[in-house]
Formats: C-alpha cells, structure tokens, sequence
C-alpha cells in the first residue's frame, strides 16, 4: 500500500510555511531530503496553491 497517512505528512513537512504551491513543496521535499514515499505521494498532487498541511493530505487522499 502506498497511502501516505496525515502524521507521515506532519513528520515530513513540519516546517513549511503555508501558502505554497506544489513546486515549492516539491522543492522544500528534496532538500530535507524527506521519506521517498513522501516525496512519491507529493509528485502525484494537482498543480495549485496548498493553504495548510490538512490542504495537501485531502489532494494526497483524492490522488490515490
């Protein structure tokens, strides 16, 4: 199973600062050098602006 649940999400993400888009999270992602399913999971999200971690859990969930 390739789900990525919301408290990997935290784990991996927990100092973004929201607004941002699904480059710059793509981009935050490689350089902390974050979970490769993490990152797998995050490549798979729709091409917008991402207002809080909850934002990027409910696109990961719709993607699947």
């Amino acid at each position: 199973m390739s789900t990525v649940n919301l408290v990997q999400l935290q784990k991996n993400l927990n100092e973004v600062t929201y607004p941002l888009s699904k480059q710059d999270l793509l981009k935050y992602a490689e350089e902390k050098g974050i979970d490769e399913r993490v990152l797998r999971a995050l490549k798979q999200l729709p091409l917008k602006q991402y207002e809080t971690l909850d934002d990027v859990s409910k696109a990961l969930s719709e993607t699947e």
